[in-house]
């Protein structure tokens, strides 16, 4: 291990998906995972919105790296106030993660982060670099979640004594991800939009949980990486590729304006977004095990 000689790994939200994937990574690593959570399965059980129980829940822990992969989401948000624990999570709870982290004599840590922090817009034919400002201002029906992300990179990336690496992931599928879609689509109760030209980056949670693990060992402190597949793809077709990888029902076409109640997934059907994972392969030595969605999903439904 070219960092430290410790192996421990302090992962906070370790039951969620991302937090699963990421740690079988370490473990086939080597490392020691120190599950954090509110669940009982968690090795140290605390709440990361709660500071003093927190800091007293990792008295007397030794950890080299904090990780960062928990969510107050359990289904995927609808409006945009199902976004708002998330969001407090993103301020508050890097906030006391970051206390507990100086608390247990951790040099680096790893944060989830999101492609959505540099904003949620038609960006054309413009390819993102993590060169491009992250968290922009402005727009009043999205800046609590992008101020959420703003905070989130600015504390871990930031703080005095700290080796920090934001891992910004594009919207997820795979093991742990899918399953809910095609659950679904079975019960013919997951509509697709159509894209019109836009596109969305994604990448398979494996995929994630080893950039996680890559993190841990590598990477420039300090910097932030996106990761995503080779190729971007719009919701509707991927809701559509989906139904084609399981052989599920073939979801009905609905029209967008007519998500424009759910307020947060209507906002998600306006972003049209490609970002470079350039950066993640260079310095992080990462690369997506697939190109792109469809070879991902049909690989996970055994096609």
């Amino acid at each position: 291990m070219a960092m430290t000689d410790t192996k421990n790994v302090l992962l906070a939200g370790a039951s969620g998906v991302l937090g699963r994937h990421a740690a079988e990574a370490l473990t086939r690593r080597g490392y020691t995972v120190i599950g954090l959570g509110r669940g009982a399965s968690a090795d140290v059980t605390a709440d990361l919105m709660d500071r003093d129980a927190l800091l007293r829940a990792v008295d007397g822990l030794e950890v080299d790296t904090v990780v960062h992969a928990a969510t107050a989401l359990r289904e995927a948000p609808m409006k945009h106030k199902d976004m708002y624990a998330t969001d407090d999570l993103r301020v508050e709870g890097t906030k006391n993660l970051m206390a507990a982290a100086e608390a247990v004599g951790a040099r680096r840590v790893v944060a989830e982060s999101m492609v959505f922090g540099y904003g949620y817009l038609d960006f054309h034919d413009q390819v993102i670099t993590e060169d491009d400002f992250f968290g922009p201002t402005g727009d009043p029906a999205v800046e609590r979640h992008v101020e959420g992300m703003r905070v989130k990179e600015d504390l871990m990336l930031n703080t005095p004594g700290i080796e920090g690496i934001a891992l910004r992931f594009g919207l997820f599928y795979g093991a742990g991800g899918t399953d809910a879609l095609v659950e679904l689509l079975k019960k013919r109760k997951l509509p697709a939009v159509n894209d019109h030209g836009r596109v969305l980056p994604w990448v398979d949670l494996a995929d994630a949980g080893e950039a996680v693990a890559l993190a841990v060992e590598g990477g420039e402190p300090g910097q932030a990486y996106n990761i995503a597949d080779d190729t971007p793809m719009g919701f509707g077709a991927h809701v559509r590729a989906v139904a084609e990888a399981f052989g599920t029902p073939r979801p009905m076409t609905l029209p967008t304006v007519l998500m424009r109640p759910m307020t947060y997934a209507y906002r998600m059907t306006r972003v049209n977004m490609r970002v470079s994972n350039a950066k993640a392969k260079t310095e992080l030595g990462w690369a997506p095990t697939y190109p792109d969605p469809v070879s991902g999903l049909s690989a996970l439904a055994g096609n």
